[in-house]
């Protein structure tokens, strides 16, 4: 059990937490959540001891093994897999002492020890402590043979992995783990996600990812205000929960509000008459004692949009059977695809296999290797990589940034579109240097929807962001008029901004005909096996020809029963996203009439004026409920198609 009481913790002159009281039980699953610097990571080094509280007591049982991820880790000439392995202490220094007794030789009084040694090595499970830690590098994403590399060969993002494969190698009591999501791919994600959930222990996690906390998540502690509250249940039931009780604590705040406001006017009218003095002055007296509950506060301080485009052409880009890649290194082949307006992509496959080269290459940062990139000339892209942070100007302010952009624009109205991003006051004057990895990402963002692209390419936004900035992007990407390509770990970020997902892998780039669910289950079928799935993507096509595909009993035959189903799903699936379509643009024209029949000096004019906005106005409402229509009945027949072949469904890998 662990306990927090009346705990208050400051960092410099600001206050982190304030009279905070908790209490962890063993064995829960608890995600601690909150903004960047509400105190999340100060909480955690304070259980580590690395810091002492201000005010209050922390109790931990004093036998207490805690585990988490080291920050960083140095160029190690030792091999990965041993790296590792000293996660787990106990077993490095068993093996040590049978170094040492092997290193002088057995003697006769090394017998009890030595049977005591290999007694505990086997209590522990020390015999398969190396394969546990090659399954769990394997299961981060390493490769066949990365185990015996130094770990000074690998890049800052993989250290971050091998130190969380060494915290999951502690046979620990309690695991803390801050952001263990940040440099994993998808792929890895879902693996951990599995792991943890299976982990005995007690688990506090810090995440952004609200789909990996519900996953691995039974309570939730969340920082606000310098307050800790406690919340039953995963990430989603907390957000219900407090939603409720904003709510209830707003119609609260606004009944006191009209209360002591009649108060007021009581003591207005009554204050000089004699016979009701008495009665004023109890009433002030009430006003004065009235506690008004706290409004709730909707403070989320990030609200922007991507601009509308100038332009926005059906067809943005197209690649005709492209070769992709590095100098003589083709990482992509044989890539034919087309991006049109409207178009809302995710990107799945493994780190390595190519994702950011396809991006890369859409962004004509990359030339292709071979085949043909053909781009409109009114082609706009906007592109987000975790370079471009690095790339900003440290000595330059925010509004200098944006300055830079548009030199004839005035300050003030630069400095209202920062303000969307919470570069608030002064904040939008200092120098980018000293500023956060969190901060760095909201500017870059704030930088490419200034340039109002028709084209986005996202390779992991939300790596430093909050859950706030986190929704403020989601809302904004689904008003996006554009197309959108999107690599994340952020499952609920693709689930809600994407149409449609292709798969990258093998070297080829196809259509995934699933959603995550369904690529979770591709992964865990295919035991890790990169492979294809047959499938057009955009434009072109791509044949499977992965070693799994190969030996799916029945070869041929299924793929090509797995070509049929998707043929006859096709017209379903083109038929809601027409209708889809079709009703975002019906609905935007709504949303144009109606800011045009809500300025006052329509009504003034002459009558004609109006009656053509009024009667469009009509028409196209007439016109959307026909789409929605539309869009029910194909839905309902796509999901009466798909539940009429999961019977025979295919392995994942033939989606």
């Amino acid at each position: 059990m662990i306990n927090l009481n009346g705990v208050t913790l400051r960092r410099g002159g600001r206050v982190l937490l304030e009279a905070a009281d908790c209490t962890i039980h063993g064995g829960e699953r608890v995600g601690l959540v909150g903004r960047n610097g509400s105190g999340k990571s100060s909480l955690f080094a304070l259980l580590l001891g690395e810091i002492e509280p201000d005010a209050g007591a922390v109790s931990l049982p004093p036998d207490l093994t805690i585990a988490t991820v080291a920050q960083e880790t140095g160029a190690l000439p030792v091999a990965a897999r041993e790296h590792v392995l000293s996660g787990d202490e106990e077993l490095v220094t068993l093996e040590a002492q049978l170094r040492e007794i092997d290193s002088r030789g057995h003697r006769v009084e090394d017998s009890q020890r030595l049977a005591n040694i290999h007694e505990r090595l086997h209590a522990i499970g020390g015999y398969a402590a190396r394969s546990r830690a090659a399954r769990l590098m394997r299961g981060l994403g390493f490769a066949a043979g990365d185990e015996q590399r130094p770990v000074a060969e690998f890049s800052g993002g993989w250290r971050e992995r091998l130190n969380l494969a060494r915290a999951l190698m502690c046979r620990a009591d309690l695991l803390l783990l801050d952001e263990p999501t940040n440099h994993l791919d998808l792929d890895a994600v879902l693996w951990l996600q599995q792991y943890l959930s299976d982990c005995p222990g007690t688990l506090l996690v810090i995440s952004h990812d609200r789909d990996f906390l519900d996953a691995v998540t039974g309570r939730t502690l969340h920082i606000e205000r310098h307050a800790l509250r406690s919340y039953a249940g995963n990430y989603s039931r907390f957000e219900r929960t407090r939603s409720e009780q904003q709510a209830a604590m707003l119609a609260q705040h606004q009944a006191q509000v009209r209360r002591a406001e009649q108060m007021r006017q009581f003591v207005e009218r009554f204050r000089a008459k004699a016979t009701k003095a008495r009665q004023a002055q109890s009433r002030l007296k009430q006003i004065e004692r009235m506690q008004i509950v706290e409004p709730a506060h909707w403070d989320d301080p990030f609200h922007f949009s991507f601009p509308e485009p100038q332009r926005l052409p059906r067809q943005l880009v197209s690649l005709e059977r492209v070769a992709a890649g590095y100098g003589a290194a083709r990482i992509l082949q044989d890539v034919s695809l087309s991006l049109m307006a409207g178009d809302r992509i995710g990107l799945l496959g493994r780190n390595g296999a190519g994702k950011t080269t396809l991006i890369r290459t859409l962004a004509e940062e990359l030339p292709p290797l071979a085949g043909q990139l053909s781009a409109d000339r009114y082609l706009n892209v906007g592109y987000f990589a975790q370079h471009q942070i690095e790339q900003l100007d440290a000595a330059a302010s925010p509004l200098d940034h944006l300055h830079r952009l548009d030199d004839k624009a005035d300050f003030q109205s630069l400095r209202n579109f920062l303000g969307g991003f919470d570069f608030v006051g002064d904040r939008a004057l200092e120098p980018v240097g000293p500023m956060s990895g969190g901060e760095r990402a909201r500017l870059a963002l704030a930088l490419i929807a200034f340039r109002r692209p028709n084209l986005l390419l996202l390779d992991e936004p939300t790596n430093h962001l909050d859950l706030d900035m986190r929704h403020a992007l989601e809302v904004a990407l689904q008003q996006y008029p554009g197309a959108m390509v999107l690599v994340s770990h952020d499952r609920h970020l693709i689930d809600s901004t994407c149409d449609t997902l292709w798969l990258v892998s093998g070297g080829r780039c196809a259509t995934f005909h699933g959603d995550l669910d369904d690529y979770a289950r591709h992964l865990r079928d295919s035991q890790r096996v990169d492979t294809l799935p047959e499938g057009p993507v955009g434009s072109g096509s791509t044949t499977d020809t992965g070693p799994a595909a190969r030996r799916a009993g029945g070869g041929r035959e299924k793929r090509q029963h797995a070509a049929r189903r998707r043929a006859d799903v096709k017209p379903l699936r083109d038929r809601v996203r027409t209708a889809e379509r079709l009703m975002e643009r019906l609905a935007a024209e709504i949303a144009d009439l109606d800011r045009q029949l809500a300025d006052p000096s329509l009504y003034s004019g002459a009558p004609q004026t109006l009656a053509p906005i009024s009667r469009r106005r009509g028409e196209l409402t007439q016109d959307l409920e026909r789409a929605e229509t539309e869009w029910l009945e194909a839905s309902d027949a796509l999901e009466s198609a798909l539940a009429g072949q999961a019977g025979s469904r295919l392995p994942a890998t033939e989606y």
